[in-house]
């Protein structure tokens, strides 16, 4: 019997060649991206090859199915790149939002030597090679009290070459309270940081209570140094004792020890004047109090750029940046031009509660009438037909930062409650959109909270939330 076989293609063979060519689906995306065409080109060559292998795999995607993936997810990475977002979550020093933001004096600065050459290392008097941060250092210890100071890439960098410079020659057992022993974000801690200096954990004490015996019994001809460490990410409460960092630097001097402390956040002055919150230790407080060295982060309540800052004793510190590793760690130009310029900013407004010029302390210390006028102002100035759909609402913020945990500062926030789609749509709009604005939702609603956004984009925030109801409507 004569006639013509069909073959039936299978599916793999008809979903590959479905797939649109690099070339064109470049050309689709790249007209409307703003990532340069070359990094659209590889994005796609790599989407296009796991697509491929998918489908190798049993998947069957259509054409424009395949299209829509490729454009998503090339959405979604230009997204991932750095760029301005709103802070509306009232968390001042939010850790996946950048930490604390720069004062205008600092960021004119850094402009200034970024876009030419400086005298990073280069002595202009004499014409001569120069020391390198040596105008910050002195600063720092001026602003510190401190015989002398230095700063490196983080405070992690800071404990760790700390750790470095003090735990040789058969010398490498470090004593840390149990209660002390402190998660710092992002899965570090204090055991893992002393295990990569090369140190020996001996714990002393209970989660609870450490008393001054349980030092001294632990002290051997091993121990390097006793460290204390602020427990400013948690706090513990109840049936508690910790030794006063006076009597331990007795206790650490008596046997020839060095005694160390990470404080953490970097406060420079008292908190509990900036707002009704608890009061952050201080570095200045802690070398009164005896400490040999401290450390402590320069982009949380210090306000300045990622940084780790130690400070205490000359021959300590000077030991410190002969370090080899100190190279390692050691800050380029750009940090220590936004250090400098936070430094000078505390220094030329030291009598003053809360110096003018850092963004984060002024945040904290921002009276609630301030943000409510400004509430009220923000929701006339929308359309009035939608005006109604937003409410003033008393709020709650933080510093955050992994600092005063206990701590809440009364806020004002501006709700939204959506009417046509659900408040996690209109909250992804709100983030993916330009500006990128990012809030809470509480209990079905959208919160915007004002102590965190900068007064110069109340009109950013206006356009973005009317721009937000126009595609709700």
């Amino acid at each position: 019997m004569n006639g013509v076989i069909f073959f039936r293609m299978p599916n793999h063979q008809q979903a590959l060649r479905s797939l649109p060519s690099v070339e064109i689906l470049t050309q689709k995306l790249a007209a409307d991206s703003p990532l340069p065409r070359a990094l659209v080109t590889s994005f796609v060559q790599r989407q296009l090859k796991l697509t491929r292998e998918q489908i190798l795999n049993g998947s069957s995607p259509s054409r424009e199915e395949i299209e829509q993936s490729v454009a998503s997810e090339l959405q979604a990475f230009s997204n991932s790149r750095l760029q301005p977002v709103i802070n509306a979550t009232g968390v001042i020093i939010h850790t996946n939002l950048g930490r604390s933001p720069l004062g205008k004096s600092a960021a004119k600065k850094l402009t200034d030597i970024a876009t030419g050459y400086c005298n990073l290392e280069f002595n202009l008097p004499e014409g001569t090679r120069g020391k390198r941060a040596g105008y910050l250092e002195t600063a720092l210890a001026s602003l510190l009290e401190a015989d002398a100071a230095t700063a490196v890439n983080n405070c992690a960098a800071a404990l760790v070459i700390i750790l470095r410079h003090l735990c040789k020659d058969g010398k490498n057992e470090v004593i840390v309270s149990r209660g002390e022993l402190v998660e710092i974000g992002g899965g570090f801690r204090i055991p893992d940081i002393l295990e990569t200096s090369g140190a020996k954990l001996v714990e002393v004490g209970s989660t609870n209570k450490t008393n001054l015996n349980d030092y001294k019994k632990a002290i051997t001809s091993r121990t390097a140094m006793i460290l204390k460490v602020h427990r400013s990410n948690f706090y513990i409460g109840g049936f508690t004792e910790e030794v006063p960092a006076t009597e331990l630097a007795d206790l650490a001097h008596s046997y020839d020890l060095p005694l160390v402390e990470d404080i953490g956040s970097g406060a420079m002055m008292r908190t509990d004047e900036l707002a009704p919150i608890e009061q952050e230790p201080t570095p200045q407080e802690a070398l009164r109090n005896g400490i040999d060295l401290v450390c402590f982060s320069g982009d949380k309540l210090l306000g300045g750029p990622q940084s780790g800052i130690i400070a205490g004793k000359k021959e300590l510190i000077a030991g410190i940046k002969q370090e080899p590793f100190f190279r390692a760690v050691r800050c380029d130009k750009l940090i220590l031009t936004v250090l400098q310029e936070c430094i000078d900013t505390y220094l030329k407004t030291r009598s003053e509660k809360s110096p003018r010029g850092v963004p984060a302390l002024e945040f904290i210390s921002e009276s609630t009438d301030t943000l409510q006028a400004r509430a009220e102002k923000i929701i006339q100035s929308l359309p009035q037909e939608i005006q109604a759909h937003f409410s003033i609402s008393p709020s709650t913020a933080r510093t955050g930062g992994g600092t005063m945990p206990r701590s809440e500062i009364p806020s004002i926030a501006i709700i939204l409650s959506p009417t046509n789609q659900s408040v996690t749509k209109l909250s992804r709009a709100l983030r993916t959109g330009t500006p990128s604005v990012v809030g809470s939702i509480e209990d079905n609603k959208l919160r915007l909270d004002l102590r965190t956004i900068f007064d110069h984009q109340d009109q950013d925030l206006i356009h973005a939330l009317a721009a937000l109801w126009s595609a709700e409507a």
